[in-house]
């Protein structure tokens, strides 16, 4: 059951991050919580490996390159999705990552886990 709800939590973060932010489109609610799936298990597999191999390089940048690595995992999202999900370029896939992030934030404070 928690699954369920983070999952329906994710596609309202993306979908509403897709909202706000200028430059992405999602097609639907349902393509929202499937871009939330992609890019978890993108930045789970692809991201892990690139943060792993620029560890030096990602602690000399107080954490810079990982914030990279995120927004490239966002267009490598975009390039696999295909016209479902929709991003016009690396400064809005960054705007769009800093949204979630907010968004996710506000929302793990109005509902606090119980773990």
């Amino acid at each position: 059951m928690k699954f369920i709800i983070s999952l329906l939590i994710t596609g309202v973060v993306i979908a509403l991050a897709a909202y706000i932010s200028p430059g992405v489109h999602v097609a639907s609610f349902l393509w929202a919580i499937i871009t939330g799936l992609v890019i978890g298990f993108v930045n789970a597999t692809v991201g892990s490996i690139l943060r792993l191999f620029t560890f030096p390089l990602n602690w000399l940048t107080l954490g810079l390159v990982s914030f990279i690595i995120t927004v490239l995992m966002i267009l490598l999202t975009d390039s696999l999705l295909g016209s479902k999900f929709d991003v016009s370029g690396f400064w809005t896939a960054a705007l769009f990552a800093i949204v979630v992030a907010v968004l996710e934030m506000i929302i793990g404070k109005m509902f606090p886990s119980k773990d």
